[in-house]
């Protein structure tokens, strides 16, 4: 790629992800529009490689939102890429509770404001239900067994045990990585 190209891929990424992290309210949010721009609209990434790249972001301590937005970023245009989608996905945050640190006795006090952020949830809810049903038909499109086993596992160990979730993510990762191993032995895919 030229030097014009790589310019104008660095500022798509940074563009995108400053306007995704700008106009959603972080989180998993950002993960769904994110998603819904590089795979549905762009066309840049494969909706595999996409989640390929969610899942690897779920594993990463930090933010989800930084995660995914470095992660594409640094897939698709090197560590470049991945500073600058870093540097839009913090930037409009950053820059908003700036100001409401400024403006704080006003907006504590607005009822209006109060009432547009109680609005704003039910928004942030749809996008969280549209981001586990993605998920969830793409294990349902993987037929895997273990998959099915691990989600049936891990919702009934969050909900009615104690144990902690890094201990469940732990060998919920070991199980995948001994399942690719077995695979990559007997030669499957």
């Amino acid at each position: 790629m030229n030097e014009s190209g790589r310019s104008h891929t660095l500022w798509q990424l940074f563009k995108m992800s400053f306007l995704i992290s700008a106009s959603t309210s972080g989180g998993y949010t950002i993960v769904s529009v994110m998603k819904d721009i590089v795979v549905n609209r762009n066309k840049w990434l494969k909706e595999e490689e996409m989640l390929d790249l969610l899942a690897i972001a779920q594993a990463t301590p930090g933010a989800i939102a930084i995660n995914t937005s470095v992660l594409v970023g640094y897939h698709m245009a090197g560590i470049a890429g991945g500073l600058l989608t870093m540097l839009g996905t913090v930037l409009p945050p950053l820059i908003i509770m700036s100001i409401v640190a400024t403006c704080y006795g006003f907006f504590a006090d607005n009822r209006i404001l109060r009432c547009i952020m109680k609005g704003m949830q039910a928004g942030v809810c749809a996008l969280l239900v549209n981001v586990t049903l993605d998920l969830f038909l793409n294990l349902t499109k993987q037929k895997s067994i273990l998959s099915y086993i691990l989600l049936i596992l891990s919702f009934v160990v969050v909900r009615y045990t104690d144990i902690s979730i890094l201990y469940l993510a732990l060998f919920c990762s070991t199980s995948g990585i001994i399942k690719v191993l077995l695979m990559k032995k007997e030669g499957i895919r």
